[in-house]
């Protein structure tokens, strides 16, 4: 049996590993956009946690997400190829859930490549719903879908469009 990941926050020192896993498993054929600058301003964001599992030098997943009033977004979320079906990517996903509820946001978006079938099938294991596509999301010809899931039971599901 695996031991339970370890989700911890991360630090300054963590925005080079971070970004070079967005590098290659998310920006992937797109502009690399989230450069280590740019994870260091969202690790120093009092609005943003960054999370990350593993140790620096050998960085396995990590997660940025930013609260807006009652509502939290997703913006990157990534688990190294190698450390997949482990069970890293469902813990860090239930630990930022879990602070946005304490938060009090009412739901989480974010969005997925429409290629990304193997995310978008993560997402909805965990109760997340697709509610739009984003045509040329990304770059030229890669699309988006918009996803978010309710976290508050009793929250009425608003329109695609809200």
């Amino acid at each position: 049996m695996l031991a339970q990941p370890v989700v911890r926050l991360a630090s300054l020192a963590d925005a080079g590993a971070i970004a070079a896993l967005s590098r290659d498993t998310i920006e992937t054929g797109l502009p690399w956009t989230w450069r280590p600058e740019r994870v260091a301003n969202a690790i120093r964001d009092p609005n943003t946690n960054v999370v990350v599992v593993g140790p620096r030098e050998a960085l396995e997943g990590f997660g940025i997400m930013i609260y807006r009033e009652d509502d939290a977004h997703l913006v990157l979320f990534a688990v190294h190829l190698a450390k997949r079906r482990q069970g890293i990517a469902s813990t860090m996903l239930l630990w930022l859930e879990d602070v946005a509820r304490a938060a009090g946001c009412r739901r989480i978006r974010l969005e997925a490549r429409r290629d990304n079938v193997a995310g978008r099938n993560f997402y909805s294991e965990h109760g997340y719903h697709e509610r739009a596509i984003d045509k040329d999301r990304y770059h030229q010809g890669v699309d988006g879908v918009r996803l978010e899931k309710w976290l508050q039971s009793g929250t009425p599901e608003p329109s695609p469009d809200a």
